[in-house]
């Protein structure tokens, strides 16, 4: 039986000289599951098309169209149509947003906005340059969550209780949470945690823990850490569980992506 070819997939991880700011330039026919990510995201879809379902719904995003995630806001993406889309992505660590804006959301999940999106396409160039100005790029990215900026997307807050327990897994992803423990802090049985979870978050607990080990190691990986290292350091049960997921979520295997960094 002949093995079908996988999805062209290629990331570019750029350095940023900044903290607390990664970029990724991404050409994929491959579609994302649901993930999240630990950060904000402001995007150029630069060829090709994308979908996605979030919190905001189904949108779709064309060239020339920027594209935004808030952190941990559960959502997937797709092609549009049978070619490649190519996109670049910067993630941006909230404490990084905290100092621009004490509270701080996008305006829509996808903004077409030629001001924006030439700005977006300056500091992707920028940051492509090995002597890039690190106030320059900091500048920068002010003024793009300036104009990425809008109202409150009106999002519901999860009840405090199941908050409880999302918060017990953010403040040790890589410890051996049990469903019991979580259901503890939430003071409710294991059922109602699992089904509450769910709707509330949009991950069961332990996808939500996965995505937050992941999350763990790639702050780990791009400072330098070993492979091995950052798998035993972030939860993992060895370097090849994590390379499986770690691959599975963003098309690029944690030592491609150590190495960009390094």
């Amino acid at each position: 039986m002949m093995r079908m070819a996988a999805p062209f997939h290629h990331v570019r991880p750029l350095r940023t000289h900044l903290p607390g700011v990664q970029a990724i330039v991404t050409e994929s026919a491959r579609s994302f599951g649901r993930h999240t990510h630990g950060q904000f995201g402001l995007g150029l879809v630069m060829d090709g098309g994308q979908a996605s379902h979030s919190c905001a719904g189904t949108v779709e995003a064309l060239p020339g169209d920027c594209i935004t995630v808030h952190p941990d806001e559960v959502h997937d993406g797709m092609p549009l149509g049978d070619r490649p889309r190519r996109w670049f992505m910067l993630y941006m660590d909230p404490d990084f947003v905290a100092g621009a804006a004490d509270a701080y959301e996008f305006a829509r999940p996808v903004l077409s906005d030629a001001r924006l999106a030439t700005l977006l396409l300056r500091t992707c160039t920028t940051l492509a340059r090995l002597e890039a100005d690190g106030l320059l790029v900091e500048q920068e990215g002010m003024r793009l969550l300036g104009l990425a900026a809008g109202r409150s997307l009106g999002r519901v807050e999860a009840p405090g209780r199941l908050r409880l327990a999302r918060q017990l897994i953010d403040d040790c992803p890589s410890e051996q949470l049990s469903l019991g423990a979580l259901a503890h802090a939430a003071g409710m049985d294991k059922f109602q945690l699992v089904r509450g979870f769910g709707r509330a978050f949009g991950l069961t607990p332990h996808a939500y823990l996965m995505q937050r080990r992941l999350q763990l190691a790639r702050a780990l990986l791009a400072q330098g850490v070993p492979v091995v290292t950052a798998a035993t350091d972030a939860g993992f049960a060895d370097q090849s569980h994590l390379t499986r997921l770690f691959t599975r979520a963003l098309g690029i295997t944690p030592a491609a992506y150590r190495r960009a960094f390094s």
